[in-house]
């Protein structure tokens, strides 16, 4: 019965009407200005701004034209290995001797290189055809050395002309020393297999190790020069490491892709 008469009593009573309406409170006024600023302000920077984004991939250090591997032209007895790791040849040099049934056969390099592995041995029977040697094809010393830089084949389109790489170098401390810098020469258009690297690096245990993964592009860097540093390239810290660098160097590679707007990414 007495919420019978409230309710009467309250549709007897007349409208409010007279009363302010408070819509929002400032506090919520300034909640939302701010928000539609930012929002405003990141439509804008998905637009007009920039994402660098970098690949990071294993890489060796190697002069330009690679390597290639001496195999025997006979099979016979390994009776004197002439040549000295490290060292370099002209080509037609004397790398070792294989005896046969018919007399002694001195397998020679091909082409004029330094020879990075020897895979024979005195005593040792091989057949022809055999991986002997692995020659590093350079013709001097002083020749300039390069990075090759094995990246994911579905990151090669993006790696644009120039492009600045940074080269950790497996030999060299990076806390100490800091980095390799170097910029892109060239990318090659086709992924290679296990046998192509091998084929190019005179190494056949790196083609299997860079392409566990899947078949690479191959990106060529040439390594910045410097004349205030000992191995004669420039690096992040001042002065680099206090020694020359070798080729057949593993090291890896990260390359600085092309800018990318965040619109980019909402957009098929």
């Amino acid at each position: 019965m007495q919420f019978r008469q409230q309710a009467l009593a309250k549709l007897q009573s007349p409208e409010e009407l007279d009363l302010p309406v408070r819509f929002a409170r400032p506090q919520g006024w300034l909640v939302m200005s701010v928000t539609v600023v930012v929002m405003a302000a990141a439509s804008v920077w998905a637009v007009t701004g920039s994402v660098a984004s970098t690949v990071s991939a294993p890489a060796i250090l190697t002069h330009g034209q690679g390597s290639y591997i001496l195999q025997s032209p006979v099979a016979g007895q390994v009776t004197q290995v002439i040549a000295e790791e490290g060292r370099q040849l002209p080509a037609d040099s004397p790398v070792l001797k294989v005896r046969t049934a018919q007399g002694d056969t001195v397998v020679r390099t091909v082409a004029a290189g330094r020879l990075t592995a020897l895979a024979a041995t005195i005593g040792q029977i091989i057949s022809t055809g055999a991986n002997v040697a692995a020659v590093e094809k350079v013709a001097h010393a002083s020749d300039p050395m390069y990075a090759t830089v094995y990246v994911p084949a579905e990151n090669a389109a993006s790696i644009p002309e120039d492009a600045a790489v940074d080269l950790t170098v497996s030999s060299v401390p990076t806390q100490e020393y800091g980095v390799l810098r170097g910029h892109v020469k060239s990318v090659d258009r086709s992924a290679q297999s296990a046998q192509q690297i091998a084929a190019f690096l005179g190494d056949s245990q790196l083609g299997e190790q860079f392409t566990k993964d899947g078949r690479p592009v191959a990106v060529l860097v040439k390594l910045d020069k410097s004349k205030d540093t000992k191995s004669g390239y420039r690096w992040s810290s001042a002065d680099g490491p206090p020694f020359a660098l070798t080729s057949m160097t593993v090291a890896s590679g990260s390359i600085r892709l092309a800018d990318q707007r965040p619109v980019d990414w909402l957009l098929p």
